[in-house]
């Protein structure tokens, strides 16, 4: 819808255009929440693009103090879009963020922190472009509870496709429920959720989003998926924030509630977001895929150094691409999720795997299967492609493929195999000695990374540490 939208005035005037009544200003903050604020039509003037919109940074998390607490948002023409869940005519647009007084980008704005990456890929000469598809999963439930005061702690999520409902009186109940562990593909009546997943998929595509396919996952209660098609680095780090503003907002539509985090069921699959990554580089005036070439699964060298720049860092990384306490609860063996930092041409149980649907040049990628979609795609896409481009760099091999089931291979086999961290508390002392590859070209920046590690410290693994645990009562209640 915005392919053709280029400059403050054709904004303007696709507004008179489409009788919009207001306009909806959207950025995320340093966690990974998009935020917004919304205009009149009317009030929306050429020089906003030029000199921003004010607002309060110091309420927004991981930001400013207080005693410097304007900011200016300034919005970005091209990243238009009319918001399908508004009563009145909305557009929508996304935002970067500048200091008032230089006019500078802010360097804690996500977006700026992505873009700051692509600008460091180019200026290398490694590539003129990433291509990122993150294929995103999701739980919709039909009823969700949760609590925590001083003396109680409780969460409750249901779904009505659950195996634990097949005894629920429903008047009636007609027993079409998924079985734990074999969501993945049912046809309906068991997948109940088939015309959810289609109206998210429209909305989806009035929002500007490619999708080429839905389903449902392997889960027994509401997994879902929607795969839709790949960018590069940051319109498609602004494509999940639609995404994922989609999937909610049809869900509560029909009164359910849909949730990106990475483990909402205990001894079932859990949600992630396996990136599927490519660079290309223009050469004779035609775009390549740098990742093809005659190595192992016919990756390149430029591929395979990205590949070990990846697994490097993975631990790293995991503070940011897997940057929740519950993450950890995913990144457990047996239900698919990597554990291994490891790779292979088709074992999905690896962190890396190189698919082989297509043995096309322009197809050849990696997908990085360790994020979940708690990640900030601004932070998470641009640390990615720090670690391949230092992979590359140094010139870093994976070493050998791992091509057998991870999880029938005998412990010895294993001892040798790094392994992604057991909690978030890890991952954040993983980056604090392993970060220099991000600041390469100023992308990421050390307030950057100190700011990140302690408000993940303070704000998360402190307030999970210091709480009691509903199952520590069966645990050790009568002891």
């Amino acid at each position: 819808m915005s392919a053709h939208v280029r400059t403050p005035r054709e904004v303007l005037a696709y507004i008179r255009e489409r009788e919009v009544k207001a306009v909806d200003f959207r950025f995320m903050d340093f966690p990974g929440q998009w935020k917004h604020f919304t205009v009149p039509a009317e009030a929306l003037e050429e020089s906003a693009f030029e000199d921003g919109i004010g607002f309060d940074g110091s309420s927004i998390r991981g930001w400013v103090a207080i005693n410097e607490s304007d900011m200016l948002l300034v919005p970005q023409p091209d990243t238009l879009f009319i918001d399908p869940f508004c009563r009145d005519v909305t557009l929508a647009m996304l935002c970067n963020i500048q200091d008032p007084l230089t006019k500078e980008d802010y360097s804690r704005d996500p977006r700026n922190v992505a873009r700051k990456a692509v600008n460091y890929m180019k200026s290398t000469g490694v590539a003129d472009a990433a291509v990122f598809g993150p294929s995103l999963e999701f739980f919709v439930f039909d009823d969700v509870k949760f609590d925590q005061t001083p003396h109680s702690a409780f969460y409750y999520v249901d779904s009505g496709e659950g195996q634990w409902n097949t005894g629920r009186d429903e008047r009636p109940n007609l027993g079409y429920k998924i079985p734990y562990k074999q969501g993945y593909f049912p046809c309906p009546p068991s997948d109940a959720l088939h015309d959810l997943r289609s109206e998210m998929m429209l909305a989806m595509m009035q929002c500007g989003l490619t999708v080429e396919s839905h389903h449902h996952e392997k889960a027994a209660g509401g997994q879902c998926a929607i795969n839709v098609r790949y960018d590069e680095l940051v319109p498609m780090a602004d494509n999940v924030l639609k995404y994922k503003y989609v999937v909610k907002n049809v869900a509560r539509r029909h009164n359910k509630a849909a949730t990106f985090m990475p483990k909402p069921l205990f001894e079932d699959y859990g949600s992630g977001m396996h990136v599927h990554v490519s660079l290309w580089k223009k050469k004779n005036g035609e775009s390549v895929n740098l990742f093809y070439g005659s190595d192992y699964s016919n990756l390149s060298d430029v591929a395979m150094y990205a590949l070990g720049g990846l697994l490097k860092h993975a631990p790293a990384l995991c503070a940011i691409t897997n940057p929740t306490t519950n993450s950890y609860k995913r990144l457990v063996p047996g239900y698919e999720a990597p554990v291994n930092l490891a790779y292979s041409q088709r074992n999905r149980s690896a962190a890396v795997r190189i698919p082989v649907y297509s043995s096309r040049p322009k197809s050849k990628r990696l997908e990085y299967r360790i994020p979940d979609g708690t990640a900030n795609p601004y932070l998470a896409f641009a640390g990615m492609l720090m670690a391949m481009l230092d992979g590359i760099r140094n010139k870093t091999h994976p070493g050998a493929p791992l091509d057998k089931d991870i999880y029938d291979m005998a412990p010895e086999q294993l001892k040798d195999v790094a392994k992604t961290p057991q909690t978030l508390d890890e991952a954040l002392t993983a980056l604090e000695k392993d970060h220099e590859f991000l600041l390469h070209g100023g992308v990421f920046t050390e307030d950057v990374i100190e700011t990140w590690i302690d408000y993940k410290r303070k704000a998360e693994v402190a307030a999970i540490r210091v709480r009691p645990h509903p199952y520590e009562f069966a645990l050790y209640f009568d002891n």
